[in-house]
């Protein structure tokens, strides 16, 4: 008998249907919502599926081998996740990341056996990825690089939308992802909109003072290099309020505990129900809650 390996359970996650907070509105518009749940990977997030493909593509072309150091820069659930597959495949881990970081991503980062940079709160994002640039300048590791790396999109291009749209059986006509990196609304966009031109994709972008985690909007000479405007058709901003609000409910109306870049997802899904009819509308909530809970986004 062949059984699993931990590699296996990433990816085939729960696609449910909203339904306490789908109000009257959203039902007279024969619409439905649809919660990917990306928290059941079993690092916890999204960034399961291109950490682990980011890895195997590397070795398969004899970029990296098993004992090698790898570096990058995270704000959070890749870091996770890419800890999660270098345990796996045999790999150090080191992750550079900001240090206002929740204290539950750094612990889960280091129970996989990463080694952990932080970096000042004012540098941001773009701190960090110099930092990663110049250590591997260094010769301190090699970058697997989540911003510029095509096989982190491949990784839902050839996963996550193909699950969608079986699950959907095709009736799929608005899908919503955050965008961070942008890996999962470029890869699962290429797919669905192979499959339907029509199909809107909608990308989530923090408001004006919004500090989501997961969602960026990027300075132009900070922009993934995975990215490609021509695939999204339309950007909504959610607010920090919406976003953490949203989550709330989520919890306490649905019984999904996601974290706030889900949130933010959910409310634009939301927004966009009240707009439109007969449409079947898919977001992704890319995480779970339990590790922001030291933020106090989640009161007792």
């Amino acid at each position: 008998m062949k059984y699993q390996t931990i590699e296996d359970t990433i990816g085939n996650t729960p696609l449910v249907q909203l339904v306490r907070l789908v109000d009257d509105d959203i039902r007279e518009r024969n619409n439905v919502v649809l919660a990917k749940l990306e928290g059941n990977n079993p690092a916890g997030s999204v960034k399961d599926r291109p950490a682990l493909s980011m890895i195997k593509k590397a070795e398969e072309r004899g970029r990296i081998k098993p004992g090698d150091k790898l570096i990058e820069a995270t704000s959070g659930n890749t870091g996770i996740a890419l800890a999660m597959a270098a345990a796996i495949r045999g790999y150090k881990m080191v992750l550079i990341m900001p240090e206002d970081l929740s204290i539950e991503r750094r612990q889960s980062m280091a129970a996989y056996g990463a080694e952990i940079v932080l970096t000042p709160v004012k540098g941001g994002m773009e701190y960090a990825r110099d930092l990663a640039e110049n250590m591997q300048r260094d010769g301190a590791g090699v970058i697997l690089d989540q911003f510029a790396n095509p096989d982190n999109p491949l990784a839902h291009y050839e996963s996550t939308g193909p699950e969608i749209w079986r699950d959907t059986d095709g009736q799929i006509t608005h899908f919503v992802s955050s965008m961070g990196t942008t890996g999962t609304i470029m890869g699962t966009s290429l797919f669905l909109k192979e499959k339907n031109p029509d199909i809107q994709i909608v990308g989530a972008q923090p408001a004006e003072g919004a500090r989501i985690p997961g969602i960026r909007k990027w300075p132009e000479a900070y922009l993934p290099k995975i990215f490609d405007a021509h695939r999204v058709d339309r950007t909504e901003s959610v607010s920090q309020g919406d976003a953490e609000t949203t989550m709330r409910k989520l919890a306490t109306a649905e019984g999904i505990f996601a974290g706030v870049s889900s949130g933010g997802a959910a409310a634009i899904a939301l927004r966009i129900a009240r707009e439109v009819e007969n449409a079947t509308i898919v977001f992704i909530a890319c995480d779970r809650g339990d590790r922001y809970l030291s933020t106090g986004v989640f009161p007792a």
